[in-house]
C-alpha cells in the first residue's frame, strides 16, 4: 500500500475512506490482526464504516509480533514497563514513517523546528534503550540546528542556568520533560519564563506519587512562571502523537483519530462527551496495526479534541501513561 498519502490533509470523508483502505490492507497482510478480526467476524466485506473496525487491544504488543507478513524490523521500540512486567515491543519496519509523522505533527502544531531551542529533561528514558520518545526528541534536537539544544540527565543546576541564559536572549525554547523531573525542577529552581514552552510527557515512573493533571500543572505553572503547560500524548505502540497546548485538551494531527469505547462492551463506541476507553486510529502505523484499543480512559469532544481522564483499573503502569485519577 502506498504510504505517501497518509500525511496529506484530509477531510473527514477522505480520512474514513483511507482508514477503511488501511483496515483492508492490514486484515490481508497482518496475521495477528487478521486472526483477531476473524474471531469477531469482521472482514473487509462487512466493514463499511470506521465505527465497525475492530481495535486491537494494546496488550497484544507484549506477547505477539504485530507486524505485516515477512517484514523485517528496522528498529524495535520498547516500553519501559515496571520491574518484572512484560514490555511492549513495536516492530517498526520503516523508521522513515515515524520520522515523517512526528516532524509533520510538530510543524502542524508548533511551526518550524528551526525556530526553537529544544531542551529535554527525560532522565528515565535516557537511562534505557528502545525509547521511541528519545528517538523523536533526539531528532528534533538535531533538526533545530540550535547550538544550545540538548538533553539534560540529572544536572538541574546547569539546566536552570541555560534556561535563564536563553530567556535573557529572548530565544524561543521548548522544554520537554517527564513529569517527575519537571516537578523537581519547578520546586527546586523556580523561575519566570516568558519565551519557553514547558511540555510534559506524563509519567511519575515510581519516582513521585501520582497526582491529577490539574495539581501537576498548577505546580509547574507556578514554578516556571508560565501561563499554561503543554502535554504530549504518545506511546510505544503508536507512530503518531497528540498535543495539548493547555488545560489537558489534546488535538490530533490529520492522520490520527480518537474514538471512545464502552468500558463494559469494548465493541460498542460511546457518544461524544461520554467517558470510556480510548481507541486510537493511527494511519502512520501502516506496517503494524493502525487500530489500537489503549488502556487509557477519556472522552472526545465535537471538534475531535479529547481529554485523558485516567486508566483502567489493574492495568499496568507503562512508560508514557498520564497521571491516574
Amino acid at each position: 500500500m502506498n504510504s505517501s498519502k497518509i500525511f496529506n490533509k484530509t477531510t473527514e470523508k477522505e480520512f474514513e475512506a483511507l482508514a477503511l483502505e488501511v483496515f483492508s490492507f492490514q486484515y490481508t497482510n497482518n496475521p495477528i490482526y487478521s486472526e483477531f478480526c476473524q474471531h469477531l467476524g469482521a472482514t473487509p466485506k462487512n466493514i463499511k464504516k470506521i465505527s465497525q473496525i475492530p481495535f486491537l487491544p494494546i496488550a497484544f504488543f507484549k506477547s505477539k509480533r504485530v507486524v505485516l507478513n515477512n517484514q523485517k524490523a528496522e528498529i524495535i521500540f520498547t516500553s519501559s514497563g515496571t520491574t518484572g512486567s512484560n514490555t511492549s515491543k513495536h516492530i517498526v519496519t520503516d523508521v522513515n514513517l515515524y520520522e515523517q509523522s512526528y516532524l509533520a505533527a510538530f510543524k502542524h502544531f508548533y511551526g518550524n523546528i528551526e525556530d526553537y531551542c529544544i531542551l529535554a529533561l527525560l532522565p528515565s528514558y535516557l537511562e534505557r534503550e528502545g525509547s521511541s520518545l528519545i528517538y523523536m526528541v533526539n531528532d528534533l534536537i538535531e533538526k533545530s540546528n540550535h547550538p544550545d539544544s540538548g538533553f539534560y540527565l540529572h544536572d538541574l543546576n546547569s539546566l536552570k542556568s541555560k534556561l535563564i541564559e536563553l530567556e535573557n536572549k529572548k530565544i524561543n525554547v521548548l522544554l520537554i520533560g517527564v513529569s517527575f523531573a519537571l516537578l523537581d525542577m519547578a520546586e527546586n529552581h523556580p523561575m519566570q519564563l516568558n519565551h519557553t514552552i514547558v511540555m510534559e510527557t506524563g509519567g511519575m515512573k515510581g519516582k513521585r506519587k501520582e497526582m491529577i493533571r490539574e495539581e501537576l500543572h498548577q505546580i509547574l505553572k507556578k514554578g516556571f512562571g508560565v501561563p499554561k503547560i503543554h502535554s504530549e500524548y504518545g506511546m510505544t505502540e503508536l507512530l503518531s502523537q497528540a498535543y495539548s497546548k493547555g488545560e489537558g485538551v489534546f488535538k490530533t494531527p490529520p492522520w490520527m483519530k480518537i474514538m471512545i469505547r464502552d468500558t463494559e462492551d469494548p465493541l460498542t463506541l460511546q457518544p461524544i462527551g461520554k467517558t470510556g476507553g480510548i481507541n486510537v486510529i493511527d494511519l502512520a502505523n501502516i506496517n503494524s496495526c493502525s487500530f489500537i484499543a489503549t488502556q487509557d480512559l477519556g472522552k472526545v469532544y465535537h471538534d475531535g479534541s479529547f481529554e485523558i481522564l485516567g486508566r483502567f483499573d489493574h492495568s499496568d503502569i507503562r512508560g508514557c501513561n498520564l497521571m491516574v485519577l
